[in-house]
């Protein structure tokens, strides 16, 4: 189980090695996104708060990079933190999600992105609940919720 501990170390130290890499140019990434996702997952945007279509999502299933398809939460993590975007504990691996030092808007922050194709998921704060202590704060439009049995 990943920790606060363990997001810094990967935000100053390196992260974990991705099973593989997708990259593009902006021009194809703009084809396969629409507007608002390329806006959010490509040039590092966000949604308003209470906006997001999976925000409320509650189905069981998995959740995916809405530009490769990776595999990066799980439903039976995600949570009601009362933030205004989807919020999860855990990633559903640790090599899912790439962590950078944010220093935007004068705050000091930890982003999470898509390990395998760098797309801007949101940011990660030492403020969840146990045992981890994690939350996962997730823009709906980075994300793809794949509903089903969580066991598949």
């Amino acid at each position: 189980m990943l920790t606060w501990k363990h997001i810094i170390d990967f935000a100053v130290n390196g992260n974990p090695k991705p099973d593989r890499r997708v990259e593009k140019s902006a021009e194809d990434w703009q084809k396969l996104l629409t507007p608002a996702q390329y806006r959010i997952a490509r040039l590092k945007g966000t949604e308003p708060a209470h906006t997001g279509a999976l925000c409320s999502a509650h189905e069981a299933g998995k959740y995916s990079c809405i530009c490769c398809g990776s595999l990066l939460f799980d439903s039976t993590i995600k949570f009601d933190s009362s933030s205004g975007w989807p919020s999860f504990t855990q990633p559903i691996e640790v090599n899912a999600i790439k962590y950078e030092k944010d220093t935007a808007f004068g705050m000091v922050r930890v982003e999470i992105m898509c390990n395998t194709c760098d797309a801007h998921l949101g940011h990660v704060f030492p403020d969840g609940p146990e045992p981890s202590g994690l939350r996962y704060c997730v823009n709906s439009e980075s994300i793809h919720l794949e509903k089903g049995d969580t066991n598949d």
